[in-house]
């Protein structure tokens, strides 16, 4: 999501109901479990556990959760054949939808986001359809709460090799290279700067402006991704009315 939708979202997500909670819960945990699998448990050198355990404190992720998806990447039973997969798509009014898949049973995945997609107005594509459309970057949210002086803290980013800083109603938006993650999460904490998201991600190149039952629409085949146990994130480039 872009600008105030993005940050939306975030709040929605840790407002989020019991049910909708336990699959955030879920899904953190197999990510933190595949990264310890892949890389070791320190996440000084394994900037995929960094991440993934940035996600589970912005979610609020009880440490027992955390301490078991650990002690499961360091074991080799659950998760040991699991399969990443990137899906591309398009929702309704035009829009561009990309998927982390993370799954044991790929043909079983395919078969639910085919129906997924044709449940809600969309179409799952070919490989390659939809991600010319995006590039990764590193995103920080700091909300105007926790620090409110933006020539600050432009400068504290942009000289820690931040691309891009916007300002939206409640928060700044910090895009940056992945490469750049590292020295701005490190600039931000010796300044004290708590971040609301801090993550590497799919940003679109250019926005797909939907609003009434069309951004109804889109916004109902999101969740349903969302909601699907073998996504693990979901990308757009969807941008909606403020209201």
């Amino acid at each position: 999501m872009s600008g105030h939708s993005k940050w939306a979202n975030i709040k929605r997500k840790k407002g989020a109901n019991d049910a909708i909670r336990g699959k955030i819960t879920t899904k953190i945990g197999r990510e933190i479990t595949i990264a310890v699998r892949m890389g070791g448990a320190d996440p000084t050198g394994n900037m995929r556990l960094k991440l993934a355990l940035s996600k589970a404190k912005a979610n609020n992720i009880p440490k027992d959760n955390i301490k078991r998806a650990i002690d499961k990447g360091l074991g080799n039973s659950e998760g040991s054949n699991y399969e990443e997969l990137t899906y591309e798509g398009y929702g309704p009014a035009g829009t561009a939808v990309m998927l982390d898949i993370l799954t044991d049973n790929r043909n079983r995945t395919a078969a639910d986001v085919r129906h997924l997609f044709s449940k809600h107005g969309g179409n799952l594509g070919q490989d390659g359809c939809v991600s010319w459309m995006f590039q990764k970057k590193a995103v920080f949210i700091v909300e105007k709460e926790v620090f409110g002086d933006e020539d600050a803290l432009m400068e504290i980013v942009l000289e820690a090799g931040a691309d891009d800083m916007k300002s939206e109603d409640e928060v700044f938006e910090i895009t940056a290279d992945p490469d750049a993650y590292d020295a701005i999460e490190q600039a931000l904490g010796e300044k004290g700067i708590e971040t609301a998201s801090a993550e590497i991600t799919m940003v679109p190149e250019n926005y797909v402006h939907v609003s009434g039952k069309d951004a109804e629409k889109v916004q109902d085949l999101i969740d349903a991704l969302d909601e699907s146990d073998d996504i693990q994130n979901v990308y757009s480039n969807v941008e909606y009315d403020e209201e």
